[in-house]
């Protein structure tokens, strides 16, 4: 198992997704799928505690309006965590970090920004000028 010291950064000095950067990566990606996960909970508790018998109908539309927007929330937070799911399932069998197009590794900064990434930015870039094409 590897340790990283509290203050380790990935950095381009360093060969690139060696053992430390894919530990660095690989607890960025849990840490963030257990804050969904919380706040998945918390949605969950705080829609069960609300029994929607509102009796003014502005406080039931409201309630509706905040409902579906909870909903929404969850929905993006399950896609989310599916993506940070194969993002580790990539640390796990080596391909994390390299473009899924190019082959190229992903810049560290991309993966510091988006840990979830699967395209280099010219990669995304030229799939996204392709989708408007489309």
């Amino acid at each position: 198992m590897v340790v990283l010291p509290p203050d380790y950064r990935p950095s381009d000095d360093e060969e690139f997704m060696n053992p430390l950067q894919k530990e660095y990566f690989r607890q960025k990606l849990l840490r963030w799928k257990e804050e969904l996960l919380e706040e998945a909970d918390h949605m969950l508790t705080n829609l069960s505690d609300n029994d929607g018998h509102e009796a003014d109908i502005a406080d039931q539309a409201s309630l509706e309006t905040d409902l579906a927007f909870e909903l929404r929330t969850h929905d993006r937070a399950r896609k989310l965590i599916g993506k940070i799911d194969s993002a580790l399932q990539r640390i796990e069998n080596g391909s994390y970090g390299y473009c899924e197009i190019t082959g190229e590794p992903i810049a560290l900064k991309r993966l510091e920004a988006r840990p979830i990434a699967t395209l280099s930015i010219e990669a995304q870039e030229q799939h996204e000028r392709m989708e408007k094409t489309h």
